[in-house]
């Protein structure tokens, strides 16, 4: 046996078989791998015989005395400590790979980072350019990568000083860079056998039997009673069960579970079989109650438990030697990998594959082999995620099953590989990995599809949750960086990817529909976290699909369609079949029969959001010309695309009413995150986004039509019958406020890249703007409330000093942004992103600001941005005859002191619409003839509304509700709609005349002139005889003046002197 002796000197037994070893091994007769494997059985079980109770120090002296020093000195073929003293200075390799300890500090450049997961340790970040540039530090969870030297993970500084050519004598080309071919071939001797003994000791799975060649001496009974790890049980309750089963102290029972946690595993009991079976009994039986499994325990043979545990020393033993040459790491990865692409897998496949069963120290062994060599080598790296993405679903479903933290499975090491850019185009086009990452999505959630294939959360695992968004975190992984170059394969299976990524999509699609309840109040409020998590995951997601389909033309167009398709399926099925017709102002529309307060309801679309945001991108990108290319006009069936956003924005609406008060807490949960920062991208703006798609597609009667009966608006705006039902005259004027905001914002909200002509950097100014008309805030509270794009990012830094300057802090609290006083005439005070609160205080802020610099109180919307040509049609709805008689009837019910039938915020809103449509006109005419302008606000505003006697149009309403006592905080809003009414009026007038004058000789034209012109010309008609009657009354004054003066010329000599000036100054005002 081998052991040291109380001198701790070898014994001549022990120093003939280390003369002996290395002989054998360098004789090409001896088969290596057996004689390797002899000296194992031999040496192993002696060296970890004491497991109970080890003298560490000792084994590792054993160890590397029996072991690694003939190994190395076969290897190197000279003095191991000399060797790799000469190779580690010969060279040090361009890519860190330090690999990051749990809690470790890693730094991450937000000015040149690629994206948010390539990091520096803090050695390579203190010696690089961007510990000068804005940076963001973490606390590890372990196992991550320092990625300096990574060009693909920085758009500048991928080195930093201590790894760029000619740092510590890496420039040295010289001879020691390359191992010389003797050494090589030893390498490729011994790296086979040294890792197929550790592959084949890890996935071991006989309790009591060894492999046949490591098998020397006779089976003693000699076995141990081995505990592991798990996240389920706690540390006190461990301790509990050990003190019980096996009735030790609570010393050596903590000694015990501080084991287990660290390693994974831990020897609780030696002896023999029987007993050692008993206790595992007594473990188990203690640690199960009725909420938790039992621990899990093995009984292991003495022998199986020491080559485990070598096996592990060998792997560390590995991890080293790679660390010093490209060559090892080289031979290692093509020994790994052989076998690889045919149906059994080769050796890392095996170790990967068997991951989920690994304890903890195993597993952290294994993650450690692949860092130092797979991920040092980009060629490796290549053919490692290759096997990887082939076993993608099996990996993932083991994980999810497992119950050990995502930073101790293979799995986590995903994000090493799907986000280098180049490797992730290869991994889509040659592997298909998005299609398999989504499809193993869909594979892990069954038991949460109801009959109706939708996703149903009621009752779910936040645990199997939380592991299924791994899945989500690697699609986004995949998609961070988009391609600049485009090939066919690659556009042929992203857009296999994308149809994939919709069948997630179409399970979402309405699902856990809700239903108002009536009468009784909900007992239990329904789960809704988990549906709202899992749009939170897609949120960025969702984006980054919808921007890689904008590089492309022709992936754009196809993606839409495929969209269409899917949404168009979605929303044919179990629709009502009665129609319902409703007639308003000599308009009709007729639809499916439904109400959001009668009807079932989800407040999840996002299929419908995606269309949305493509539309967009087709008009930003000018293809949406080419659209008809692929859906056609009879397929698009706009109707249907609006109707379930609609309905959404509805039940928001009714929620605000408290007509669903008796749905609990959790619909007002949804509704709060719907319009919340976290998730309005991909919701609650894509909905505005597709009510604004409508109306630029619809006939704007129809569509308001669709509008006020989804609101179940359709009798408060026809003849009224009389309540005295104050909850229901409450519960209809929040509706009509509410419908009138999203009115305001369909015509008004523009900020969009591809609705109108703007940029990122104009909607994060816009936002920021809005934000600080609040109050100035301070710079975490300003990021707090803006978006995160796919990096993580907000945009405020590249804009905030445009639009605020900085405040510094006084004695105490900390500095604020201020609002430059320029951009205060951008305030729009019905901001689609304000909540109610919000906006109050900005209203109260921006009035009050105005009252103190002596100006009026009129808060009026500002120009908006021109509408892109595929949204021009939008404005439509704010002149047509539906439009009219809405603002009509309101500002008729204020005027007529009618107080139970309208609201101070309704006639707010009335007034920004109108400011709307005389802004949308004034700057329409201000850029074109008017003959060219068929936007009619103004004249559509000042027709009566009907043909009776007592018919009103919208002026002569204003004027009178100047008059209305409660509106008193609104007439310098109304004095300001009245000179817009005015001044849209003149520029009409103007361009008419302007007309006129230049086709006067054309008979055609006189022929041919408008009722309205012919009112003009009345109106002229009467106004110059008023001139000059005024004039002859005038003349007939001085004469009698001066007749009077001739009379008493002496008493009047100074006079006629002033008074001739006092007629030429009159003359000037006639």
């Amino acid at each position: 046996s081998l052991n040291l002796n109380s001198g701790g000197c070898f014994d001549h037994s022990l120093l003939a078989s280390l003369e002996e070893i290395p002989f054998r091994w360098c004789d090409e007769r001896f088969n290596f791998q057996a004689t390797f494997l002899q000296c194992l059985a031999k040496h192993v079980p002696n060296i970890y015989s004491a497991e109970m109770d080890p003298l560490l120090e000792k084994q590792e002296e054993m160890v590397q005395a029996a072991i690694l020093y003939p190994l190395e000195c076969y290897l190197f073929g000279e003095d191991p400590d000399i060797f790799l003293e000469k190779l580690q200075q010969s060279g040090t390799s361009q890519l860190c790979g330090k690999v990051f300890k749990g809690g470790e500090t890693t730094y991450s450049c937000r000015d040149c980072a690629v994206d948010p997961t390539c990091v520096l340790c803090m050695d390579c970040f203190q010696n690089s350019i961007h510990k000068n540039h804005r940076y963001k530090m973490h606390s590890s969870t372990g196992g991550g990568f320092c990625d300096c030297g990574d060009t693909e993970a920085w758009k500048a500084g991928p080195l930093c000083t201590k790894h760029e050519p000619g740092a510590s004598g890496s420039a040295k080309e010289n001879s020691e860079c390359q191992l010389n071919e003797e050494i090589m071939e030893h390498s490729r001797r011994v790296f086979p056998s040294v890792i197929k003994y550790i592959v084949d000791m890890l996935i071991w799975e006989e309790e009591k039997e060894l492999p046949l060649e490591l098998t020397v001496r006779e089976k003693v009974d000699s076995y141990y009673c081995v505990l592991f790890n798990d996240e389920h049980h706690s540390y006190d309750h461990v301790i509990y069960s050990l003190q019980r089963a096996l009735g030790c102290e609570l010393g050596e029972a903590q000694l015990h579970t501080t084991a287990i946690d660290k390693e994974g595993r831990r020897a609780v009991k030696a002896g023999h079989y029987a007993s050692c079976q008993e206790a595992k009994e007594e473990i188990k039986r203690h640690s199960e109650n009725v909420s938790q499994r039992p621990l899990h325990v093995e009984v292991l043979h003495a022998d199986v438990m020491a080559h485990q545990k070598f096996a592990l020393r060998l792997g560390s033993w590995m991890n080293k030697l790679m660390s010093y040459s490209s060559d090892f790491r080289q031979i290692f990865c093509q020994i790994c990998l052989e076998e690889a692409g045919s149906e059994k897998p080769c050796f890392i496949s095996k170790l990967m594959l068997w991951d989920a069963k690994l304890h903890k120290g195993a597993r952290k062994v294994l993650h450690e082999l692949i860092f130092s060599s797979f991920f040092m080598e980009m060629e490796y790296k290549k053919l490692f995620a290759v096997e990887f993405v082939k076993y993608y679903k099996v990996l993932q479903k083991e994980y999810i099953s497992d119950d050990h933290d995502r930073v101790l499975s293979v799995t986590a090491l995903s994000v090493q590989m799907f986000t280098v850019p180049t490797l992730a185009r290869h991994l889509i086009e040659e592997q298909n990995v998005i299609t398999i990452i989504t499809e193993t999505l869909l594979e892990v959630l069954p038991e949460y599809l109801d009959k109706n294939d939708k996703f149903n959360f009621q009752g779910y695992s936040q645990d199997k949750l939380n592991r299924v968004y791994s899945v989500i975190y690697d699609l986004r992984y995949v998609l961070v960086s988009k391609p600049t170059l485009w090939t066919d394969r690659l556009r042929e299976r992203f857009l296999e990817g994308f149809v994939s990524f919709l069948r997630i999509l179409t399970c979402m699609q309405g699902m856990e529909e809700i239903k108002r309840q009536i009468g009784q109040h909900i007992e239990v409020d329904p789960d809704w976290e988990a549906a709202i998590a899992i749009q939170m995951q897609l949120k960025n997601i969702l984006l980054m699909f919808q921007e890689w389909c904008a590089c492309d033309e022709e992936l754009l167009l196809k993606a839409y369609r495929e969209c269409h398709k899917a949404v168009m399926r979605c929303s044919t099925n179990g629709r009502s079949r009665e129609k319902t017709v409703f007639h308003l102002c000599g308009h009709i529309l007729e639809s499916r029969h439904y109400r959001v307060s009668a009807d079932p309801v989800s407040i999840h679309l996002p299929l419908s959001r995606t269309l949305a945001g493509l539309h967009v991108r087709l008009s930003k990108t000018g293809t949406i010309s080419r659209l008809h290319e692929f859906v056609s006009p009879e397929e698009f069936q706009v109707e249907l695309l609006v109707e379930y956003p609609l309905r959404c924005l509805v039940l928001v609406a009714q929620v605000a009413a408290e007509m669903w008060r008796r749905n609990g807490l959790s619909l007002i949960s949804q509704v709060f995150y719907y319009q919340d920062v976290k998730c309005r991208e991909e919701m609650y703006d894509k909905d505005i986004i597709m009510l604004q798609i409508g109306a630029s597609l619809m006939d704007p009667n129809q569509f308001l039509l669709l509008i006020l009966q989804r609101y179940e608006l359709t009798d408060a705006f026809r003849k009224m019958k009389p309540t005295k039902d104050q909850d229901l005259i409450k519960q209809c004027n929040v509706l009509i406020e509410e419908m009138l905001q999203i009115l305001i914002y369909v015509v008004g909200e523009r900020y969009v890249p591809g609705v109108s002509n703007v940029t990122k950097e104009d909607v994060t100014m816009r936002e920021i703007i809005h934000l600080l008309c609040i109050e100035p805030m301070a710079h975490s509270a300003i990021t707090k409330s803006l978006p995160e794009n796919e990096n993580n990012e907000t945009g405020l830094e590249n804009v905030i000093d445009k639009v605020a300057t900085f405040k510094k802090p006084g004695v105490s609290g900390h500095g604020v942004y201020e609002l430059k006083d320029e951009c205060l005439k951008e305030f729009n005070m019905f901001f689609y992103h304000y909540t109610k609160t919000q906006h109050s205080k900005a209203e109260h802020t921006q009035k009050k600001r105005r009252k103190q610099e002596n100006r009026d109180e009129a808060l009026p919307p500002p120009p908006p941005p021109d509408f892109s040509p595929a949204f021009s049609n939008v404005v439509r709805i704010l002149n047509c005859d539906v439009m009219m008689h809405i603002l009509r009837t309101i500002l008729q019910r204020a005027v007529e002191l009618e107080t139970h039938l309208w609201t101070e915020a309704m006639i707010q809103m009335v007034l920004h619409l109108l400011s709307l449509g005389l802004l949308e006109e004034k700057q329409q005419l201000q850029k074109s003839p008017e003959e060219e302008v068929t936007f009619d606000f103004y004249h559509k505003a000042t027709r009566m509304g009907s043909s009776a006697l007592n018919a009103v149009n919208v002026l002569m309403l204003l004027e009178k509700l100047k008059r209305v006592p409660q509106l008193e905080a609104q007439k310098d809003t109304v004095n300001w709609i009245l000179q817009m009414f005015d001044t849209v009026k003149r520029l009409r007038e103007k361009s008419s005349l302007t007309t006129v004058a230049a086709t006067s000789v054309s008979e055609a034209t006189k022929s041919d002139e408008s009722t309205q012109d012919k009112e003009k010309a009345e109106r002229k008609r009467k106004a110059e005889a008023a001139r000059l009657h005024r004039q002859k009354i005038m003349a007939q004054m001085s004469a009698l003046q001066r007749n009077f003066i001739e009379t008493h010329k002496l008493l009047y000599e100074n006079t006629l002197e002033a008074q001739g000036k006092e007629d030429a100054i009159m003359e000037e005002e006639r």
